[in-house]
């Protein structure tokens, strides 16, 4: 099965069925599939050839779906991209994976200006002054000319960041983001009735392949919010009747902290409520039960490199293993945990979690020596470290690869760092995530200045404007005399997280 196959076996089964809407506009999945082709037509009349990577930046738009779907119709890979990177990160993805075309929201035009690299552009979903809008472009194509699709071609180059701070390309096939859908769908008993509310930004992994293509697999209907705000989420739900929706946990607390009348929603259509990103302590899962007067909560785990596929806690056990990331894993995949690359941990033990996947990358792209290091034996070796309990539940109590989660934004410390020494005041650093009710963790900078050097966080703030994505800038500064060494050298960051856990 392709992506492809399911836009078309969707039009053909129920063509005239509610496949796609926001709050005032609607698409069947005819008008889907039609919108599609117009804008593969409009591609390969750009030169888009099979294999071609087409860059995507933009947030939850009908012009993302339909160039998402055209893309791959025309036999191009996406390549889905952050919409908060600034020029300079995604000036990267774009030379990394030789993007033939870079398809940006107007509203972005600052950073599609910005560039370096000299790429076809064409605006969505808004004119911008010198750039052609792709409207435009699509009306004025010859009619799509349809292409063979196998299930073994790429569809999708996912960008996640390393240790090394380099984003990492993770390749993705037909075959493999087909599966993902299918392991969102089977995790939460979609079916053709549901509406699966979209408000993440639809170019992250799990909303993308989890969700949208679950909701796709089965015939259901996507329900858009351009970008989440906790009024617009509530509103939507309501007013479409949605009955699913993954999100961070923030965008569950945050209509609380902010909507004076929340308890005046009606939520009843709601059969399932998916968070991400992070666990959610019990005792804001409590609250959250009760607030959203429902306990049809699910906690899923997973990994980019994965598609994401990982482990799931059901409702069921939210009561007595809340704060748990579950003790299997989602359909299509197999997990273990290992101590080393030969022991498996047990009950009462940590370990890393290894993860097998019918959603699974191929390999990263351009990164042979990367690919290797993740795989042992089939098995992918996510990094994340987990204690088991002993029922058998996880519990993530560290990142080998110093990850950061903040709102379910991921931030790699290397990077951080890397910019953070780019200003000329600065001796050493060590950035860490500290924990936050809220938004899972903030990220944080420790810092050693140069002799005699007087660096203030507003003047470090505004050097890494421009260079950094506003999640990925630290939301504290820390300033210090030297930082912990191990005799090798490398720097003791679970001391420094310690020191500043409440600060």
């Amino acid at each position: 099965m392709t992506i492809v196959k399911l836009v078309d076996t969707n039009a053909q089964n129920h063509p005239d069925k509610l496949a796609l809407c926001d709050m005032e506009t609607e698409f069947t999945f005819q008008d889907v599939k039609k919108k599609s082709e117009q804008a593969a037509a409009c591609f390969q009349a750009l030169g888009i050839k099979k294999g071609d990577p087409v860059a995507i930046m933009g947030q939850n738009s009908f012009d993302f779906v339909f160039s998402f779907f055209g893309v791959l119709k025309a036999g191009g890979i996406v390549v889905p991209v952050n919409h908060k990177l600034t020029a300079p990160e995604v000036d990267y993805i774009l030379e990394d994976s030789q993007a033939r075309l870079f398809l940006f929201d107007g509203s972005l035009n600052g950073v599609a200006r910005g560039l370096g690299q000299k790429i076809q552009k064409l605006s969505m979903d808004t004119r911008t002054e010198g750039i052609d809008f792709i409207g435009d472009a699509v009306a004025g194509t010859p009619l799509f000319t349809p292409i063979y699709i196998g299930a073994e071609d790429m569809a999708q180059i996912l960008y996640t960041s390393g240790t090394t701070g380099n984003p990492k390309g993770c390749l993705h096939t037909h075959k493999s983001v087909v599966a993902a859908g299918i392991t969102g769908a089977m995790a939460i008993n979609l079916d053709v009735n549901d509406r699966m509310l979209i408000a993440m930004p639809i170019w992250h992994s799990s909303p993308l392949n989890n969700w949208f293509m679950g909701i796709t697999t089965v015939g259901g209907t996507a329900v858009l919010i351009r970008e989440y705000h906790p009024l617009l989420f509530l509103e939507a739900i309501e007013k479409r009747q949605c009955t699913a929706y993954f999100g961070a946990p923030i965008s569950y607390l945050m209509p609380l902290k902010v909507i004076p009348h929340f308890a005046n929603f009606d939520l009843s259509s709601m059969k399932a409520w998916i968070y991400g990103g992070g666990p959610i302590a019990p005792e804001t899962v409590k609250k959250l039960v009760k607030s959203y007067r429902s306990d049809r909560f699910f906690q899923v785990y997973g990994m980019t490199e994965s598609g994401p596929t990982g482990t799931i806690l059901t409702p069921e056990d939210h009561e007595k293993h809340a704060g748990s990331i579950g003790n299997k894993p989602l359909p299509g995949a197999k997990m273990k945990v290992m101590k080393d690359e030969t022991t498996q941990a047990a009950p009462g033990e940590t370990g890393e979690i290894w993860l097998k996947a019918d959603s699974m990358m191929k390999a990263y792209l351009n990164n042979p020596d990367a690919t290797r290091a993740a795989f042992m034996d089939g098995w992918y070796k996510t990094g994340d470290m987990v204690r088991i309990d002993e029922t058998g539940y996880l519990f993530i109590v560290d990142r080998i690869k110093d990850m950061i989660v903040t709102g379910g934004e991921n931030v790699y410390s290397k990077e951080v760092e890397d910019r953070i020494m780019e200003h000329p005041g600065i001796s050493q650093v060590a950035v860490i995530g500290a924990a936050h009710a809220d938004w899972g963790e903030t990220v944080h900078a420790v810092i050693v200045l140069d002799k005699e050097t007087q660096v203030t966080a507003e003047e470090l703030s505004a050097f890494l404007a421009h260079r950094l994505a506003k999640f990925k800038i630290p939301k504290a500064f820390h300033f210090i005399s030297e930082l912990p060494h191990t005799p090798s050298g490398k720097v003791m960051k679970y001391k420094l997280r310690q020191q500043f856990k409440n600060q």
